[in-house]
Parts: structure tokens; C-alpha cells; sequence
């Protein structure tokens, strides 16, 4: 066999039998999103060079290490593949002119990313996340709003014990004083610092604060808090921001380490964290980043949003023993014997589709056997076999796959709604056995399909 091309380190094929996970936790993700006004937008793969270090920052991690960086084989052009979603939704929506429109904007996301890491568990470098960005609002209220959709999302989803840290990392003006702190004290330990984080500590010493290496983050517990360099106005607003979650009542914790690893946050930074995989794990990040349009290049406009790893959040309710709806089976399988029932099955098939059943009838030439085997491995509610004979009659034995029960019914007139009546029957069944709801499991019961 010759050698066999494998996928990327760092990379997943998500499969059939995967897939419908992934729907799941994107479709309660958007749908949670519409309920607080966001639209969702899709921006490229890829984007300008120039854009991720102008809005993540040329000394992060993310733009020094990480960055995958592409360039057309002819032309000078220098492209980065997205390691995050806010530059490239920002970029969009000035370029786009959607800050003339009516504020606050409100859009969403779900992308891909890539980050070129060690790969672990729920880390790869291709990873992929839901993201919102509001624009316009300066209110606490926002921040909260904002916090709410997440805490709202893992609630739908079932999600227990994600705890919330927030923290502010202040606006330019007193992080400037903070800045000055830090790099007074991390000079006494300038001979212990990484080579990374000697440069940082000239251009730019918070960001020592999220260094990954041990000696660093030993020397970093005992630096200054930016808490206590807060100035008057986002001292305000994180009082507000506190006041307001507690009024919805949603717990937090203030972490004053939480300084995000990208340099455009401002202000309100934020995380929900889990810890059913090992270690503390962040579920979702964000905060605050009011001066990131302007800095891009469009009018100054506050803005805030977060991201939640889809990855991490598969791993997290696998580990909290939350079960993900398998989606629903075939309806319908319809078996044929010889070339004229196989003709006659596919236009059936093809008729009950258009009606919103799932139907599957051969397509592999298999014998009759190997056909209701074939229905048995799909999970077929329902079978029927179409021959000689139930051609001439226009009548077949329906057969029920729980239980073998079959009875006879006239497949043109009655068969669709057989597949309805029998699908009614199984919502009534599973209300009345898994939430003891007679009353409601005998209005589906009961209910009548219209013609």
C-alpha cells in the first residue's frame, strides 16, 4: 500500500457519528445568541498580516509564536490564518460600514481558528469556537448582557459547576501607572526572566503576567494587582459591573490574575471556568476592548464580546455525563424486490421527503436479507417491502422494528400518514414514561394530521 496521507498534527476529523455533537452544542449556541438580539456573521479563513498585529499585539504569544502565517505563491502579499475571532469581526464591520447603522451592534460567530501549539487535550491547532462582539456601549449593563448569553448558553446546555472570575485590567490611562509598577518590580528579578519576557518587560510587562514558563509565573504571584491601580472611572465601572451580576444573580469570584492573553482588552476581563478536565480549564474568555476600533482604524466605539472553545465544551459535558440527543432515526426503509418495486420505492422515498420523513430504500443492489439487515444497522422505525405483488395491490405489510408487529396497509393513501400517526405515538410515549405527563401525552395521542 503506498504511504497513506494523515491529517495535520494537531488536527480532527469529526465524523458521521460525531457530527450530530458538534450541531447540537452550534445550534443552542446560536439560537441562545438570537434570544439577546445577535446576528451571525462569517468572516475569511484568513486575513492581512498587518491586522492581527495591529489588534492582538506584535508582542503576545499569538502573533510571536503561534501565528500561521500563509503567502501566495506569486505576489508579496503575507496572510495570517485567524488564531482568534475579534480582529477579523472588527475589520468586518468597518469595512463593511456597520457602525453607521443602529447601536449597539450585536453580531456572532462560529469559526475556526488556528494556533500552532502542543497539542493536548481539548488544545489542537485547529480548534473551533462561538464568539459574540457588541459595539457601542459603554455600560456595565453591556458587560452584563454579555455574561448573562454565556452563563445562559451553559445553562441550556446543562453545564454545572462553571464558576465566573472577573477582573478589570483598567483603561490606557491607569494602566500606564500599572505598567510602570510592574516593570519596577520584575527588574529585581530581571536575571530570572525568560528571554521572552526581557523583551516584554521593555515593551510591554503585563503580558510577563501570562507567560507559560514555571520561573515566570513564580516570580510573577507576588507582582502588583492592577486592582489597586484603577482609576476613578473603571474603578466605576467594575463596581457596576459587580452590582449589575448581582442583580441577576449570577455568582463570581474576582480573580485579579485574569489578564487575558491578547492586548486589546480593556477594562471588564472575564472567565467561566470548569474543572472536570483534570485542571482548572477555561471554558470561555472576555471582556472589554473599547479601544480596538478606533485602533484599526475606524471611530472610536467601545466593545466587548467573549469565546467559548467548542472542543473544550464537548470535553466538559462528556466528563459531567451530559448525554447529547442522538439525532432522530430513519422513518422509513423501503425494501424492494426486482428492478420495477426498486423504481417504485425510490419515488415513494422521493414523495415522503418532500413530506419532512427521513426515508432510505436500496441502492446497493442487496438481496432482501441483506436489506432488512441493512434497515436493522440504521435504526429504521418502520419497514416495508415493495415486490411483484404488492405493485399489482397497491397494499404492504408494514413492519414496526421494535417489535416486529406488521400490518397491512394501501401505501399510497395511507403510508404517510402511518409514518405521522407513529411518530405522534413515540412523543407521547417518551412525555408520559421519562416526565409522567399523561395529560400532554394523550393530546399527541389524539392529535389528527391535516391533509
Amino acid at each position: 500500500m503506498a504511504n497513506m496521507i494523515k491529517a495535520p498534527r494537531g488536527t480532527q476529523d469529526v465524523l458521521g457519528n460525531e457530527s450530530y455533537q458538534w450541531q447540537f452544542i452550534e445550534n443552542i449556541a446560536l439560537e441562545t445568541a438570537k434570544l439577546y438580539g445577535f446576528e451571525e456573521i462569517r468572516t475569511p479563513t484568513f486575513e492581512d498580516m498587518a491586522l492581527f498585529k495591529r489588534s492582538v499585539g506584535d508582542t503576545t504569544d499569538v502573533v510571536q509564536k503561534e501565528m500561521y502565517q500563509v503567502q501566495a505563491e506569486k505576489g508579496k502579499e503575507l496572510y495570517g490564518l485567524r488564531p482568534e475571532g475579534t480582529a477579523g469581526a472588527v475589520r468586518a464591520i468597518i469595512q463593511n460600514g456597520l457602525l453607521n447603522e443602529t447601536l449597539p451592534l450585536k453580531i456572532c460567530y462560529l469559526i475556526s481558528c488556528f494556533r500552532h501549539e502542543r497539542p493536548q487535550a481539548g488544545r489542537y491547532r485547529e480548534f473551533h469556537q462561538f464568539g459574540v462582539e457588541m459595539f457601542g456601549s459603554a455600560s456595565p449593563s453591556a458587560d452584563v448582557e454579555v455574561i448573562c448569553l454565556a452563563h445562559h448558553l451553559f445553562e441550556r446546555m446543562g453545564l454545572k459547576e462553571i464558576q465566573l472570575y472577573i477582573n478589570s485590567i483598567g483603561c490606557p490611562t491607569c494602566r500606564a501607572k500599572y505598567q510602570k509598577a510592574l516593570k519596577a518590580y520584575f527588574e529585581g528579578y530581571r536575571e530570572r526572566l525568560c528571554g521572552t519576557c526581557l523583551e516584554r518587560l521593555e515593551r510591554n510587562p503585563m503580558r510577563i503576567l501570562d507567560c507559560k514558563s514555571p520561573e515566570c509565573a513564580e516570580i510573577a504571584k507576588d507582582a502588583p494587582l492592577m486592582l489597586h491601580y484603577l482609576c476613578e472611572d473603571c474603578k466605576q465601572h467594575f463596581e457596576g459591573v459587580q452590582e449589575r451580576l448581582k442583580a441577576v444573580g449570577i455568582s463570581y469570584q474576582i480573580n485579579p490574575k485574569i489578564v487575558r492573553g491578547l492586548d486589546y482588552y480593556t477594562k471588564t476581563v472575564f472567565e467561566f471556568v470548569s474543572n472536570d478536565l483534570g485542571a482548572q480549564s477555561t471554558v470561555c474568555g472576555g471582556g472589554r476592548y473599547d479601544g480596538l476600533v478606533e485602533q484599526m482604524g475606524g471611530a472610536s466605539t467601545p466593545g466587548l464580546g467573549f469565546g467559548i472553545g467548542l472542543e473544550r465544551l464537548l470535553l466538559i459535558l462528556k466528563a459531567q455525563g451530559i448525554e447529547i440527543p442522538k439525532p432522530a432515526p430513519c422513518d422509513l426503509y423501503l425494501a424492494s424486490i426486482g428492478e420495477q418495486a426498486q423504481i417504485k420505492a425510490c419515488s415513494l422515498a422521493e414523495q415522503l421527503r418532500q413530506e419532512g420523513f427521513r426515508v432510505e430504500c436500496d441502492l446497493m443492489n442487496r438481496s432482501i436479507k441483506a436489506q432488512m439487515k441493512y434497515a436493522n444497522k440504521i435504526g429504521a422505525n418502520m419497514s416495508m417491502v415493495l415486490g411483484e405483488s404488492e405493485l399489482e395491490t397497491g397494499k404492504a405489510n408494514l413492519k414496526l422494528m421494535k417489535t416486529g408487529e406488521q400490518h397491512e396497509i394501501a401505501f399510497e393513501q395511507d403510508l404517510c400518514r402511518t409514518i405521522y400517526d407513529y411518530n405522534l405515538n413515540e412523543v407521547a410515549n417518551a412525555l408520559e414514561h421519562q416526565f409522567g405527563d399523561e395529560q400532554l401525552a394523550n393530546l399527541f395521542r389524539n392529535a389528527k394530521r391535516e391533509d
